[in-house]
């Protein structure tokens, strides 16, 4: 009897899968709440969260689909998550700048990205000459280069003023990049850095014929337009935008119900 190809489910991390204290929005009463599960410590803090029944479901989908972390994290950030179920062969870090296998960066797949981006937008050094020369100090902690390949600001949100960031993204995508506002970070990449060509790789290598998708923010909506199904949770970049698309299901939970909701669809989608 033929063997059916694998289901390949891609998700973004934080703030769909994984949640720190302050992205929970654990609304309902205290004693309803539900139990959380740890899955990152930073400098001996806990620091990211998911449900326990989230846990449960993501255990159960590893062993079922191939399971692709898919994250603007560095490798080194990416590596302090302990994420329940088996360990996926496959992770897609730096926003698809760097693909993992077993742990491993696959050098000719990041050669290949950093010779795209040479070719195809303008470098990494000017945008973030730019970024230090136009940041407010009164609102601005920490100035960040993400694997020589983006760059990204730690901010304080409440006094950060809303057109300095439209500004901004009108200014980098004149030069090829994007610009995102995630909580408390704003990120620059560069447009041709993509989640969705590494996840094309990764269903090439393990013949998936069918790919699920998962993310929040601006910079997940080309891999919820590469999969053939996707979902977003109701908070984020791409909720606050209204943003959908006709295989997309705008979820209204928000918080880390969300997440557990996504793994629920993820689950169900994956079924044969």
């Amino acid at each position: 009897m033929p063997t059916q190809p694998p289901v390949l489910v891609a998700s973004d991390l934080d703030r769909t899968l994984i949640y720190s204290a302050a992205a929970l929005a654990l609304t309902m009463p205290d004693a309803r709440a539900p139990r959380l599960l740890c899955v990152e410590v930073h400098e001996s803090r806990p620091l990211s969260y998911m449900t326990e029944t989230a846990a449960g479901l993501l255990s159960e989908l590893g062993d079922q689909a191939v399971f692709v972390p898919t994250t603007t994290r560095t490798r080194k950030q990416y590596q302090r998550i302990n994420l329940p179920g088996p360990a996926p062969a496959y992770a897609i870090c730096a926003n698809g700048g760097h693909l993992l296998v077993d742990g491993v960066t696959d050098h000719d797949w990041h050669a290949g990205v950093t010779a795209r981006l040479a070719d195809e937008c303008a470098p990494l050094e000017e945008i973030s000459a730019h970024l230090h020369e136009s940041a407010d100090p009164v609102w601005l902690r920490k100035h960040r280069i993400a694997e020589d390949l983006f760059a990204y600001l730690v901010v304080e949100r409440e006094l950060l003023p809303e057109d300095w960031v439209k500004e901004l993204a009108v200014w980098a995508e004149e030069r090829g990049w994007t610009v995102s506002l995630q909580g408390r970070k704003i990120y620059a990449v560069p447009r041709p850095l993509t989640k969705s060509a590494a996840v094309r790789e990764v269903a090439r290598r393990t013949g998936a014929s069918w790919t699920l998708a998962a993310g929040d923010s601006l910079l997940d909506a080309d891999l919820l337009l590469a999969a053939d199904r996707g979902w977003r949770p109701g908070h984020g970049e791409l909720a606050d935008e209204g943003w959908t698309a006709p295989a997309i299901s705008a979820l209204p939970e928000r918080g880390v119900l969300a997440g557990e909701r996504i793994l629920r669809e993820f689950l169900k989608a994956s079924r044969p």
